[in-house]
């Protein structure tokens, strides 16, 4: 009975362990998340505007600083955006070729880090 009593509060004690360790990694601006060392980048990737939103762990990250290029590939076509901080995002407006798979890389910058490369679709 001990032996059960102590394995059944072990098992509770992991589970929740677990919960806490997770976190949500679904869109919150319509885009494509996309996780690269702890951080979730959210790419908003239109015709009109690209964004790119950061999050650790849920917290958005402070972008002064901070810029990013974007290559979109579509076929044999590449075009490149460069975005700057814009609020609580990355951004540029203009005019992209951006439809139902179009690949990308984003080359996001924060200041004084390395450059993180972020792979994304389009879907």
């Amino acid at each position: 009975m001990k032996k059960s009593l102590i394995l059944a509060f072990a098992i509770a004690l992991s589970g929740g362990a677990y919960a806490a360790g997770k976190h949500d990694h679904s869109p919150k601006h319509g885009g494509i998340v996309v996780e690269v060392k702890d951080v979730d980048y959210e790419i908003v990737a239109k015709p009109d505007v690209m964004q790119i939103y950061l999050r650790d762990h849920g917290k958005a990250l402070k972008l002064e600083g901070a810029k990013a290029k974007v290559t979109l590939l579509n076929g044999s076509e590449k075009s490149e955006v460069d975005l700057a901080p814009a609020g609580d995002k990355l951004e540029a407006k203009g005019s992209y070729k951006v439809a139902k798979g179009t690949k990308g890389i984003a080359l996001v910058t924060l200041a004084g880090k390395s450059a993180v490369s972020v792979r994304f679709e389009v879907k």
